[in-house]
């Protein structure tokens, strides 16, 4: 009895070994073949961008040098040369849109030099005057021009002449009478009043604008006409 009970301790180290190994394969073979309840993954796509990038700046361009056959010009640097004028400030005022000055023009028969040195003068251009056309006389009043003959002068039996200037106006009426010869002062004095009263002209023109003038008339007395 006490003999079958006794167990050596290698044959216990075999039973515990090939134990171990049995359960492992058992719950090997129970992961392998045990349903899948978790849900796989999907498999991720590695996308990628394009980053622009600045581009570099342009380097500078090199200066051109001025084109010559000679090397040694070709290398010469242009010397600057300031400008040895020294501005003076204007004489000339400013003024505005609504403030300007008068327009000063030069007397007649005067000229004007040009420019800062003494040169040749220019003339002032000046309008040519429009001629003036002279007054005559008026053909309605012709049978007024004989002045009255001087009764102290009849008597006496003399001829006579009166020579006068006359000043019309615009309207063709004698305004001023003015001795140049007379053979007498009756002789004048008949002849004003008869340019005062009746001579009547046709007045001067410029550009047909009627002009006062002056013209010289010659009156004769002649017994022999009456």
């Amino acid at each position: 009895m006490q003999a079958d009970r006794y167990t050596p301790p290698q044959s216990r180290t075999v039973s515990f070994g090939a134990a171990f190994v049995i359960n492992g394969v058992i719950i090997g073979g129970l992961m392998f073949s045990a349903p899948q309840f978790l849900r796989p993954e999907p498999p991720t796509t590695l996308r990628t961008e394009n980053i622009p990038l600045t581009p570099p700046p342009e380097p500078p361009k090199p200066r051109e040098l001025p084109k010559t056959d000679d090397p040694v010009l070709a290398r010469t640097p242009k010397i600057f040369v300031p400008d040895a004028r020294i501005p003076l400030p204007s004489q000339n005022p400013q003024f505005d849109s609504t403030t300007l000055p008068p327009l000063e023009l030069p007397p007649p028969g005067l000229s004007e030099s040009v420019g800062p040195t003494a040169g040749p003068a220019l003339e002032v251009a000046k309008p040519t005057p429009l001629p003036l056309i002279a007054a005559t006389q008026d053909p309605r009043y012709a049978r007024d021009f004989q002045p009255e003959y001087p009764s102290n002068e009849l008597r006496a039996q003399r001829d006579g002449v009166a020579v006068v200037r006359v000043l019309i106006g615009t309207d063709g009426r004698v305004k001023e009478v003015q001795q140049v010869n007379a053979t007498s002062p009756a002789f004048f004095e008949a002849t004003r009043r008869q340019a005062l009263a009746k001579w009547r002209f046709k007045p001067a023109t410029r550009g047909d604008v009627p002009q006062e003038s002056w013209k010289q008339i010659t009156a004769r007395f002649l017994i022999e006409n009456l």
